[in-house]
């Protein structure tokens, strides 16, 4: 949907690094593109761009959905656990889907093909998704906490053995 994003990240520019500081612009550009969520969900994304922590993907994931479902169903997002069914529990069609990953997009800064879409069913599955991919589009930048399970690890190069 934003084909010169992973471009740009293979290019080395503007990919989030551990321990990098946003730039004001990309604060302010982040800032913009969340006004409307919650004040929970900025903070996590700031972090999520400063850092590459998966830990922070769970509450992304949920203040992007939240801003985008009705207000009477909202509570249920809270409440819930990733089996949440974005259809028949949170009233999703596909046009606010389609917003959601419009933003999503823009706070992760990553690409996401309309095909790959298809397979979600729960807010579970968006989760699982976004850090499988943020893993394999970008390995060096998605970490996460030691001892936080459910997010990826860094892939590790194997071993070799020895005198080879």
């Amino acid at each position: 949907m934003r084909p010169a994003t992973d471009r740009e990240w293979a290019n080395g520019n503007a990919a989030p690094q551990p321990g990098w500081a946003l730039s004001p612009k990309d604060e302010a550009q982040l800032n913009d593109a969340l006004k409307r969520c919650s004040p929970s969900t900025r903070e996590a994304a700031r972090e999520f761009r400063r850092t590459g922590r998966a830990d922070y993907l769970p509450v992304i994931v949920n203040g992007l959905i939240e801003h985008f479902v009705e207000p009477d169903l909202r509570g249920k997002l809270s409440r819930s656990d990733d089996g949440l069914r974005l259809v028949e529990d949170l009233a999703i069609d596909s046009l606010t889907m389609l917003e959601i990953v419009y933003l999503a997009e823009d706070v992760l800064q990553v690409t996401i093909d309309n095909e790959e879409l298809r397979p979600f069913r729960t807010v579970g599955d968006i989760k699982e998704f976004l850090v499988a991919k943020l893993q394999h589009v970008h390995p060096q930048v998605l970490a996460s906490s030691p001892g936080n399970p459910g997010t990826a690890e860094p892939r590790r190069p194997a071993a070799r053995p020895a005198g080879v």
